[in-house]
């Protein structure tokens, strides 16, 4: 009975292939999305008619292929649609992800340490980017979209702190910075997805990894005093961060500016005078070196995540939501641990 279902099905298949073919119809639609997948059943059915015309195909093989070519096209649309659900959910001042090729790989809610406190944020892993931001209206809702390439990432393991557990930390050229999952389990498939991705991208000989990574900013509350000259912080002495140790330091330790190009390639940041003077030095050093020219090179990394100078201290209430992640056997979204990198 199996096998007679099977057999009518393929002559179905083949009978509408040939159909379309002969009456050189297609169905219209005003989506672009439901259009673009119009046209690649299309394309997908001229290649069953010549592989069929030719005696290359059995029904079985022709049965295998139809539900294979149906499967990725189904998949693809899911994925457009996925993304364009993160896209839309941080509304007209989040820059755009759809991307032919990319996928969304894993989804979740991750705590990340600010320079006051802990916060939640919604973090998105897709394909070649890790993108990031801050949630609002209870997660149906992010803001202040942050991008930043696999490439330029490297990830460190962490024990747990006297608060902060199942954390890592997040280097980036620019900013560098420590995440915390809610356990362990999801702790591991997070590195773990992040570290796969990213060796997946790399291994496309397109891109290369980063080598130059930015400090991580000491919490506010590490320190009571200037780490530069130990006076107290007061209401008056307020805390600052140099952006090239990381330190917190009083604004008579910061007043001095320098360009990190790592961070930013033309921006003047504060620094404090310790690291403000190794900054001269090595300019100095380059400068004779030059014989007097210097050149500035643009970031990748410019188009994408931008180090903020103050983090804003929000309140945002909400319940533990599990990471997501696109299940390896069935394409699917799925509270798993494993994914699956489709290839067209």
């Amino acid at each position: 009975m199996k096998t007679l279902v099977i057999l009518v099905f393929c002559s179905l298949a083949v009978i509408c292939l040939t159909s379309d073919a002969s009456t050189g119809s297609q169905p219209s639609s005003d989506n672009p999305a439901q259009e673009g997948l119009f046209v690649e059943k299309d394309q997908a059915s001229t290649v069953v008619r010549q592989k069929r015309a030719a005696g290359e195909l059995s029904l079985t093989q022709l049965e295998r292929y139809l539900a294979s070519t149906m499967d990725r096209l189904t998949f693809d649309k899911d994925n457009r649609d996925r993304i364009q659900a993160v896209e839309n959910s941080f509304g007209p001042t989040g820059r755009p992800l759809s991307k032919p090729g990319r996928i969304l790989m894993g989804e979740g809610h991750l705590m990340k340490q600010g320079r006051r406190k802990p916060q939640p944020k919604a973090f998105f892993l897709f394909s070649d980017v890790l993108v990031y931001g801050t949630i609002i209206l209870n997660g149906r809702w992010n803001k202040k979209q942050k991008i930043i390439p696999l490439e330029d990432i490297q990830l460190e393991d962490m024990e747990d702190g006297a608060v902060f557990k199942n954390q890592w930390l997040i280097r980036t050229p620019r900013k560098s910075f420590f995440v915390a999952a809610p356990s362990q389990e999801e702790k591991r498939a997070w590195m773990k997805h992040i570290e796969e991705c990213r060796s997946n991208l790399l291994q496309e000989g397109s891109r290369q990894p980063g080598s130059t990574f930015a400090v991580c900013w000491i919490p506010d509350r590490a320190a009571y005093k200037c780490m530069r000259c130990l006076h107290k912080f007061s209401a008056t002495n307020r805390r600052h961060h140099c952006r090239k140790c990381g330190f917190l330091v009083c604004n008579s330790c910061s007043k001095d500016r320098a360009v990190i190009e790592h961070i930013h390639p033309t921006k003047c940041l504060r620094v404090c005078k310790l690291c403000n003077e190794s900054i001269k030095e090595k300019a100095q050093e380059i400068l004779g070196q030059s014989g007097g020219r210097t050149e500035k090179t643009s970031s990748e990394e410019d188009n994408f995540a931008a180090s903020s100078d103050e983090e804003e201290a929000e309140k945002v209430t909400q319940s533990h939501i599990p990471s997501r992640w696109l299940d390896s056997k069935s394409g699917t979204w799925g509270q798993t641990h494993t994914y699956v990198n489709l290839q067209p």
